[in-house]
């Protein structure tokens, strides 16, 4: 994984940047969550919902936006759930827009999930945008298999992240599962930020 992780290297970074700076100060997240988790002790349980504004699979961290309007960092790591329509998935397949209630666990003034509900899908739900489906092609860098993703070289772009959808059809899993390092793909995708794209199909 930490060789995985560095590869990504500023994958979703982009999208976590404005949604995190609102909560920059550690001072402030005791405050954010204080109604949810019912007070400020060393370590607490309770749920977060909201809508999904970023995920940063660098820092593992999921910014999750509360319905007043703040945005709270979350993290997860390879133990943490996701489970949408009684199928599970990892944090990776998570979609900005997806509505989610997520098991948070408090210490101090870090947050961690083991468990995220999706609620809403974005795109299962049929909101998401089609006018940003792009065409792309390049070569297959890594395939991690486990998260549901793959890295890419594509000409002009750099090296980009490739997500699953959770409504992927049983022909681009196949497509998927098939990858090899090396190989030449082609793919229609929508762009989540800068460096990582969720697929919409194996072209």
């Amino acid at each position: 994984m930490p060789a995985l992780q560095r590869i990504r290297r500023g994958a979703a970074a982009a999208l976590m940047v404005g949604s995190l700076g609102a909560c920059a100060g550690a001072g402030n997240l005791g405050n954010i969550l204080g109604s949810v988790l019912g007070g400020g002790g060393a370590a607490q349980s309770g749920q977060l919902s909201g809508t999904i504004r970023g995920v940063d699979t660098r820092s593992q961290q999921i910014a999750i936006q509360q319905s007043n309007g703040q945005t709270v960092p979350v993290y997860y790591d390879n133990q943490t759930q996701v489970v949408y329509q009684n199928q599970s998935y990892s944090p990776t397949a998570l979609e900005s827009g997806d509505r989610v209630t997520a098991r948070i666990q408090a210490n101090g003034n870090n947050y961690y999930t083991d468990y995220v509900q999706v609620d809403q899908s974005v795109t299962g739900n049929g909101t998401g945008s089609s006018s940003n489906v792009q065409l792309l092609q390049g070569t297959v860098r890594q395939v991690d298999r486990r998260n549901g993703l793959f890295t890419m070289d594509v000409s002009n772009y750099g090296t980009l992240t490739v997500t699953l959808p959770y409504n992927v059809s049983n022909n681009d899993m196949d497509r998927f599962n098939n990858l090899r390092s090396g190989e030449f793909v082609r793919l229609y995708g929508t762009y989540l930020s800068n460096a990582q794209v969720q697929l919409r199909q194996f072209y």
